[in-house]
C-alpha cells in the first residue's frame, strides 16, 4: 500500500495570482504561476509512490481561492486518487456549518482552515461553529501550524494559547496541525503529548529537514500522531521523500507516518469503499 499525502492542493488560477504567494514562489524556486492539473498531480504522486492525495479547498476574506465545487468535480473524475478537504466561510457561520454538511455527505473526509489566511488564531469565535460541525459530522479538523511562507503574520499558526484553547474546549474534535509548526517545535509536541487528537502533518517540509525533536517523536511516543504531507505543487512527494531513510524509522513507525495514520484518522479505508461501491 502506497503512502497518503494529507496536504495537497490542485490550484487554480485565482489562487496562483494571489499576491501574497510571491514569497513562497520564491523560496521553492517556481517561477511560474500556472495552475496544476489531476493528471499532473497524479504523475507526480505515482513517481513517489504516493496512492492517496487529499485536496485542500481554499477559502479567504477575499472569496474562493479553490472552491469545494472545483475539489468536488476533480474528486468525481479521480474517486480512488484523490480526497477532499472542504473549506468554509468563516464570516458566515450558518452558512459555514451547513457547508460542512453537505461536503460530508458527498464524501469530504475533513475541513482545513488555514489561519494566516484569516488573520484569526484558531481559538477566535468565528471558528466554534466550525468545529462543533466538523465532530458532528465525523470531521478531522485541519489548520496551519507555525510561521508563514506567505507575506503575512506568522502569530495565528503559533500553537500555545491558540490551539491549547480549542483542544480543551473540543476534546472530541480530531485536529490536525500543518507545516510542522517551527519555531515553535516544542509547543507543538507538548500538545501532541497532552492532546490524544491531536496529530501533526509534515507538508511544506522535505523529511531530512525536519526538526530533530520531531524527528525524535516519530520514532518513540509519537508514532502514529505525525503524517506525511507535501503542499504541492509547491513541493513534489518526490522530493519531499527522497533522504526519508535518513530519519531512520523502524518498519512500523515508518508505515504510520507515510499512511497508516492518516487512513486512521481521515477514516480513509471506509470512504475508499464507498467510492468502489
Amino acid at each position: 500500500m502506497g503512502a497518503v499525502d494529507v496536504w495537497s492542493q490542485i490550484t487554480t488560477e485565482r489562487f496562483m495570482q494571489a499576491p501574497w504567494l510571491d514569497t513562497l514562489l520564491r523560496w521553492t524556486g517556481r517561477t511560474d504561476r500556472c495552475p496544476t492539473s489531476p493528471e499532473a498531480t497524479i504523475a507526480a504522486m505515482d513517481v513517489a509512490d504516493v496512492d492517496v492525495a487529499m485536496l485542500s479547498a481554499w477559502c479567504g476574506p477575499s472569496g474562493w481561492l479553490i472552491s469545494n465545487d472545483e475539489v468536488a468535480e476533480i474528486l468525481a473524475r479521480f474517486p480512488m486518487r484523490f480526497a477532499g478537504l472542504a473549506s468554509v466561510d468563516l464570516t458566515d457561520p450558518m452558512g459555514a456549518v451547513r457547508e460542512i454538511r453537505r461536503c460530508a455527505a458527498s464524501g469530504f473526509v475533513g475541513v482545513r482552515i488555514v489561519p494566516w489566511l484569516w488573520d484569526l488564531p484558531p481559538n477566535d469565535r468565528r471558528y466554534y461553529p466550525v468545529y462543533a460541525a466538523c465532530i458532528d459530522a465525523g470531521l478531522p479538523f485541519c489548520t496551519q501550524i507555525g510561521h508563514t511562507g506567505p507575506l503575512c503574520r506568522s502569530e495565528p499558526g503559533r500553537p500555545i494559547p491558540y490551539l491549547d484553547d480549542v483542544l480543551l474546549d473540543f476534546p472530541e474534535l480530531r485536529v490536525v496541525g500543518g507545516h510542522v509548526g517551527a519555531p515553535w517545535i516544542e509547543e507543538v509536541l507538548s500538545l501532541a503529548r497532552k492532546y490524544p487528537n491531536f496529530y501533526i502533518d509534515t507538508s511544506a517540509y522535505a523529511v531530512h529537514r525536519l526538526p530533530q525533536p520531531l524527528i525524535d517523536f516519530m520514532r518513540s511516543d509519537g508514532r502514529g500522531r505525525v503524517m506525511f504531507g507535501t503542499n504541492w505543487p509547491m513541493l513534489s512527494p518526490s522530493r519531499c521523500l527522497e533522504r526519508l531513510e535518513e530519519l531512520r524509522l523502524d518498519a512500523d513507525a515508518r508505515a504510520q507516518f507515510l499512511g497508516a495514520a492518516a487512513r486512521r484518522v481521515f477514516r480513509l479505508d471506509q470512504e475508499e469503499g464507498s467510492r468502489q461501491a
